[in-house]
């Protein structure tokens, strides 16, 4: 089942990014795409992900394209479908961690599960202030928050990158095991050549094409 598709993106800032992007995401699949600093690689993430227009091309999600479809319809796509995670974990920090779930359980309809909590080591310190705790901790909470919405496509930009190896791992094996079991499908953005490489399908953005290497 196909989730995404993209066909002839281009975009420009000051100079141009990128032209001529076209992939495909479906359904139990995971796409990393690597590319040096300023490559346009988070750019190319915020277009897919709707926070973007494209200044060419075209985005389908679900088999509609975004530019057509109503601002209600789309709406109900970002609460429900699709899931951000970028490095900065953009919590409320007044909240718990649990208080920060229970914002997405309610905007979502779905529930808090301890599976969740457990497989990403926050169910101890689940209520505590989010200043309370450590960088790796609020993250994997921003990522559970995530998660706990049950979204359709996850869209991550450095998702790891406040995580040490091991816990690295894991979220990442997580997010693998999700994307099987829930139907759904990932889109990553990083640095780490290994990382990307754990995905079913890489690419690189370079000299403003992107190329699959994987």
């Amino acid at each position: 089942m196909n989730l995404l598709s993209a066909t002839n993106l281009a975009h420009s800032f000051e100079y141009e990014l990128f032209r001529d992007v076209t992939l495909e995401l479906n359904a139990q699949e995971s796409i990393a795409i690597i590319g040096m600093s300023g490559s346009g690689k988070s750019t190319l993430l915020h277009i897919l992900s709707t926070l973007l227009v494209p200044q060419k091309g075209t985005v389908l999600l679900f088999g509609d394209a975004i530019q057509s479809m109503s601002k209600k319809r789309l709406s109900l796509i970002k609460r429900h479908d699709l899931g951000l995670i970028f490095q900065s974990h953009y919590l409320f920090n007044g909240f718990s961690a649990y208080e920060n779930l229970e914002v997405s359980e309610l905007l979502s309809g779905e529930k808090i599960e301890d599976s969740l909590l457990e497989a990403l080591h926050i169910k101890e310190p689940i209520h505590q202030k989010v200043t309370q705790l450590s960088g790796g901790q609020q993250q994997r909470v921003s990522i559970a928050r995530v998660l706990t919405k049950k979204p359709r496509i996850i869209f991550a930009d450095e998702p790891t990158g406040n995580l040490d190896k091991k816990t690295a791992d894991e979220v990442m094996g997580l997010f693998f095991d999700y994307c099987k079991s829930n139907n759904a499908g990932m889109i990553l953005v990083t640095h780490d050549n290994d990382l990307a490489h754990q995905c079913d399908k890489v690419f690189q953005l370079k000299d403003k094409i992107l190329h699959q290497i994987k």
